[in-house]
């Protein structure tokens, strides 16, 4: 990775010049076979955690008891309080839905971005999807970003695997037949008729960390267990088998706002997850 100290003329301006199981579903017929599949058990209760400390974030989000607020994100090593800024700045900019994204989160999905780009790991629009994990999935979560234009284009609800957990995703893997979400970065691939519809698949950037992607059938796609409906009669959304299931209402326009070659970052705060695209894990990067 280039030297931190590039990143340091970073500002709002110049993000405009950007210039499990095997999955949720099976391929549409004459595709490729998908991996044997088992069923998994269901995710048991997840255990009551301690109340953290009440945090700042705690404000954009008032109605969640204080065991559901997420947590202080760490900062990443070595970037420049300018990049701080300009991830502040443009978090405000996407507007009101975007209050719940935190700037230290959008940076970290800004930062890899950045780096996979330039590597030319991603060649299509500059278009931008953050997911984050840590909220529970009563909360819409994840939101597409424009990043020429600094606008948020969609801001949706999105599911976990069940082998993650239920409420909250608090286990992460990258397994055949985990039932889990895999955290990192990921490029959009073509779309495809499946057994929910219109799908788009998802090629895994964070090699031992998401690589299996295409293997487990991870994509993106509607699931009634993502609808309105059923997060009022639950509470909260139903799991997937590792996907990142859409709402009925709202897969359409996600799928579409992400053309093959945009990114998708997927985050919680897992100790065990690196990047080589993110400046912590720089040192592998220029191993590749």
């Amino acid at each position: 990775m280039r030297s931190l100290t590039t990143l340091a003329g970073l500002e709002l301006s110049a993000l405009a010049a950007f210039g499990p199981l095997t999955g949720c579903q099976s391929p549409a017929p004459g595709q490729a076979p998908t991996v044997a599949s088992a069923v998994a058990p269901a995710a048991g209760p997840d255990p009551v955690p301690a109340a953290p400390p009440r945090p700042l974030v705690a404000k954009w989000l008032p109605h969640l008891p204080d065991s559901l607020q997420p947590g202080p994100v760490a900062a990443l090593p070595g970037v420049p309080d300018s990049v701080h800024s300009a991830m502040q700045a443009l978090q405000q900019q996407l507007g009101p839905a975007a209050a719940t994204l935190r700037p230290a989160v959008l940076e970290r999905a800004v930062l890899g971005y950045r780096e996979l780009r330039r590597q030319g790991e991603l060649r299509g629009p500059q278009v931008l999807a953050v997911a984050d994990m840590e909220l529970p999935s009563s909360e819409p979560r994840l939101w597409v970003i424009d990043l020429k234009r600094q606008q948020l284009l969609l801001h949706s609800h999105v599911t976990h695997g069940r082998g993650s957990g239920g409420l909250r995703a608090r286990r992460f893997s990258d397994r055949l037949k985990s039932a889990c979400t895999a955290l990192g970065f990921y490029r959009t691939g073509e779309t495809y008729q499946g057994k929910h519809g219109l799908s788009r698949r998802l090629h895994g950037l964070d090699k031992g960390q998401n690589g299996h992607a295409l293997r487990r059938y991870v994509v993106l796609h509607a699931a009634d267990y993502a609808s309105a409906a059923y997060l009022q009669q639950h509470g909260q959304l139903g799991n997937s088998r590792g996907c990142p299931a859409l709402p009925p209402d709202k897969y359409r326009a996600v799928i579409g706002s992400l053309a093959a070659g945009s990114c998708l970052f997927i985050y919680a705060p897992e100790a065990a997850y690196t990047s080589v695209w993110l400046p912590a894990d720089s040192a592998p990067l220029a191993r590749r």
